[in-house]
């Protein structure tokens, strides 16, 4: 599959969704439908790597429910008109600034 990036995503779900006559969800809305896809991650993730696992564990499931919660994060930015590259940046840049000595940095090889 070719890359793309945010922007090209959040148009194409903007297509999708523009589509219906009902369009994105409320706020309120499209955020418990963020809490209930995040929960259906954190049950894979806990069948994968949780103290007891599933007997047939599906590791594409949780590859699917993470493209759940990202599609209903950007149906989420796209109702309130976010760019997420930009979202994104101004939390990099957050991180390589005000961030950038709260971890402790890997030892740079010399090899």
């Amino acid at each position: 599959m070719e890359p793309v990036t945010l922007t090209q995503l959040q148009r194409k779900v903007d297509a999708y969704i523009g589509q219906y006559e009902e369009g994105y969800f409320p706020p309120f809305e499209m955020l418990a439908r963020l809490a209930e896809e995040l929960g259906e991650l954190s049950r894979e993730v806990q069948h994968v790597y949780g103290h007891v696992k599933k007997k047939q564990v599906d590791h594409n499931n949780i590859e699917k429910e993470m493209g759940d919660l990202f599609f209903t994060l950007i149906c989420f930015a796209n109702a309130q008109g976010i760019r997420l590259e930009d979202a994104l940046h101004q939390v990099l840049h957050k991180f390589e600034t005000r961030d950038k000595d709260r971890w402790t940095r890997k030892e740079e090889r010399h090899d």
